[in-house]
């Protein structure tokens, strides 16, 4: 199962959160508080996030972050594999296994071209996917185009 790891969520949620107030400074602990999500390693995010460009901040009383481009320039793909690396689903889609590491069955695997496949489907889906899509309620990603659905429960 895909599954993104702790920092990857908050940073999505953070960056999500700033996508919505695009253009205002927003303290950690106002993300913090408003999520529940532990402020400490919200900061760190926030401070890798910031090395990389896709925030910036603001010292003092009232610092915080802001989005350093338009949120409906940056993708999901982008955010995930900035602070976790493209993401796997199955084994042998890991780094070593893919270049010809140590899979037993690559020579008859059943699953890995469909595998391969849906991976590629799912990165191609988070590369369309922005934080302005993101911060929006109403959004849903149609299978291959970017089409807005409205919501329904």
């Amino acid at each position: 199962m895909l599954q993104l790891t702790k920092r990857a969520e908050y940073g999505l949620i953070a960056l999500t959160h700033l996508a919505g107030r695009e253009g205002e400074v927003t303290s950690v602990r106002e993300i913090a508080e408003y999520y529940q999500v532990p402020r400490r390693l919200l900061a760190e995010v926030l401070k890798d996030l910031c090395r990389t460009g896709h925030v910036m901040s603001q010292r003092g009383a009232n610092g915080g972050y802001s989005l350093a481009r338009p949120a409906n320039v940056v993708t999901l793909g982008e955010v995930v594999a900035v602070l976790e690396g493209r993401p796997s689903i199955a084994s042998c889609e890991s780094l070593g296994a893919f270049d010809g590491g140590n899979c037993d069955v690559a020579p008859r695997c059943p699953i890995r071209s469909p595998m391969q496949r849906i991976r590629s489907s799912v990165w191609n889906m988070m590369q369309r996917t922005t934080l302005r899509d993101l911060a929006d309620p109403n959004f849903q990603l149609d299978s291959g185009s970017r089409k807005r659905v409205p919501f329904s429960a």
